[in-house]
């Protein structure tokens, strides 16, 4: 007798029970029928005309009658990032754009220089380095270079913040080596300042230091600080300073250096012994730097203007080719300034300007 699930005939070859079905492992669940890509119409629909027995259904599950979705993953991302190249170029361009300036072919202008002698008032006060310092207005001065700090830099409309930073340190790098190097100092040598300015420049220079005049344009005092060693020699080094920088854009291809600094140096008189009593000489420069962007690019400068005060030193006394101080212990000559002839403007022997040193500008007397 048949069992109760199976048809009075037995079960039929190629069905589930039968001996050998190819197809009894397989499971014919919800998901399975899901996924078939034919459906047959139900009997309702079957009723209308011309229907077909069978409809397609969309693949894997989608609503028949469901539009296609319009975006299209590759080609969104395809075109963020034709996007993004765009606008990272567009930076690079406009970056390009404004750090980037032709070079301009242009001549550096000459150097125009005054160089001021200042006469005490008194007689010139000495002793040893560190009490006069102590006893000064340097007392507050830093050593050497330290005294030289180079102020903050910031870029400005045509120059990036890193040439802005050259532009100081060649400046300050001029000052250290025209004002504190003791070889240039006692005349030894001038190339390491010449390295540092603009090659329109070198010809002035090289006459200033070989033929000195006071003429606003040839002297050697006004490139550098130099003192006459038949005279006096250095007493202690490294020379006190104190002073500051300020940079400024002049033009699209300009950069402004200015530079305010006051250096004080303990000195004796020459081919006196080491207990000798030293006296303190300050040296007031104010000096205009130029650069274009070449001269960034090569480490130089161009110096425009410079302005010196120096004392104490007789007002009769020619500062142009070097500084003269007037040792511990002097006074200056009650003679006036040089004679200045004004039908001779190109002669070099004439000193046009000089100043009173203020006698707080020099060391204080020790107490008794």
């Amino acid at each position: 007798m048949a069992g109760r699930g199976d048809p009075p005939e037995g079960t039929p070859d190629g069905l589930p029970g039968g001996g050998e079905d190819e197809y009894r492992s397989v499971v014919f669940d919800e998901s399975f029928v899901r996924a078939a890509r034919l459906q047959e119409y139900s009997a309702q629909e079957r009723m209308g005309e011309h229907a077909q027995a069978v409809r397609s259904r969309p693949a894997w599950g989608r609503t028949p009658g469901a539009s296609r979705p319009r975006s299209r993953p590759r080609q969104g991302a395809l075109v963020f990032v034709l996007v993004l190249a765009v606008a990272f170029a567009a930076v690079v361009y406009l970056s390009a754009r404004n750090s980037y300036q032709p070079l301009i072919d242009r001549r550096a202008e000459p150097l125009r220089s005054t160089v001021v002698p200042l006469a005490p008032q008194g007689t010139v006060p000495g002793g040893e380095p560190e009490a006069l310092y102590a006893r000064s207005p340097a007392a507050q001065f830093r050593p050497g270079a330290a005294g030289i700090p180079l102020p903050a830099a910031k870029r400005t409309a045509h120059f990036s913040e890193s040439q802005v930073t050259t532009a100081l340190t060649t400046a300050r790098d001029y000052l250290v080596r025209s004002s504190l190097d003791p070889d240039v100092l006692t005349g030894r040598a001038v190339r390491q300042v010449r390295l540092l300015l603009d090659p329109d420049q070198m010809e002035q220079f090289d006459r200033s230091v070989k033929s000195p005049a006071d003429d606003g344009r040839h002297a050697a005092t006004g490139w550098l600080v130099r003192f006459d060693t038949a005279e006096v020699a250095l007493a202690d080094s490294p020379a006190r300073a104190r002073g500051s920088m300020r940079v400024a854009e002049v033009a699209p291809d300009l950069l402004e250096v200015t530079s305010d600094h006051t250096f004080a140096y303990a000195v004796r008189p020459a081919g006196a012994g080491a207990d000798a009593a030293a006296s303190l000489f300050t040296v007031r420069r104010e000096l205009a730097f130029r650069f274009d962007r070449e001269d960034l690019a090569m480490h130089r400068a161009e110096l425009l203007t410079s302005r010196v005060q120096a004392g104490p030193q007789e007002c009769s006394a020619d500062p142009s080719g070097s500084l003269h101080p007037l040792p511990a212990g002097h006074r200056p000559t009650p003679a006036g300034p040089a004679v200045t002839d004004p039908y001779a403007p190109g002669s070099r022997t004439s000193t046009a300007l000089c100043g009173a040193l203020a006698p707080g500008a020099q060391p204080s007397l020790p107490a008794r």
